[in-house]
């Protein structure tokens, strides 16, 4: 097939999910990647893309992207002063640790590998989204020394491996030590920037063994990356009016419902079912 029809067709399929994305990340306060990664799967598979780096690229793809993302929310949660940056600051060590160690790790496996672990982690996060509860508590103040110590890497090495920025972990997780929600979502976009630039420096010198799409830097795809920041861009703000202008809750058990069928589906294929 000529490149420039691939070209138009990629994207095409990619201002359709960028759009998708972007209303989700508006509507629900999901991060993008969690979204993005099976939607690049998806996509790149249909075009004929298929090796045994796939998943790769998708969860660099989706990380490269959330560097623009999570800067642009940190700065504007920050305008109001919701960023505890006493937070960022002491589990930054351990969070980009955790994303170096990720990011070395995905290198090393192959696509069904990673979808297997893409398809159990992001089915522990659609579940707890489902059966959350916001009362729900592991101690009244953030962890530290050797509880911070373990968990900072545990948060930076399970969102690379997930192609993902800080939302779907930190938010849940700071909640869970009495940090209260607005400041949580504000702080996690901050670990999404910790997590999601040394891992994208990394991706970009691991070399993409064959069949990469038009347009690839190691294994990130500058064409999805592109359209999709230009996409969430417009489309985001779309996502925080309807929020307004519903409840949000009913949307977000919809969503998890969503996602899990998303993981089984993804853990399906690993298997070759």
């Amino acid at each position: 097939m000529p490149e420039t029809m691939l070209l138009i067709q990629m994207g095409l399929m990619l201002m359709v999910i960028g759009a998708f994305a972007g209303v989700l990340a508006g509507l629900l306060g999901v991060g993008g990647g969690i979204v993005l990664v099976p939607a690049f799967f998806y996509a790149f598979h249909t075009l004929g893309y298929d090796g045994p780096q796939l998943m790769q690229m998708c969860l660099a793809t989706s990380l490269a992207t959330i560097i623009v993302t999570s800067v642009r929310s940190v700065m504007s949660h920050n305008k109001k002063g919701a960023v505890d940056w006493d937070i960022l600051r002491t589990w930054a060590p351990g969070i980009v640790t955790g994303a170096v160690l990720g990011m070395l790790l995905v290198a090393q496996l192959r696509s069904n590998t990673l979808q297997m672990i893409f398809g159990i982690l992001a089915l522990i996060v659609g579940l707890y989204m489902g059966f959350g509860r916001a009362d729900w508590r592991l101690g009244q103040h953030m962890p530290k020394g050797i509880k911070r110590a373990g968990l900072s890497p545990a948060v930076g090495f399970m969102s690379v491996l997930m192609g993902i920025g800080g939302g779907s972990f930190g938010v849940p997780l700071m909640s869970l030590y009495n940090t209260p929600i607005h400041r949580a979502v504000a702080t996690a976009a901050g670990f999404g920037v910790l997590i999601a630039v040394p891992a994208v420096i990394g991706f970009l010198f691991v070399p993409m063994l064959r069949g990469a799409p038009p347009l690839t830097i190691g294994t990130v795809n500058l064409v999805a990356f592109g359209i999709i920041i230009a996409m969430t861009l417009v489309t985001a703000p779309w996502g925080v009016k309807l929020a307004h202008a519903m409840d949000p809750k009913p949307l977000k058990r919809v969503f998890a419902v969503f996602l899990v069928l998303v993981a089984l589906n993804m853990l399906r294929k690993a298997l070759g079912w």
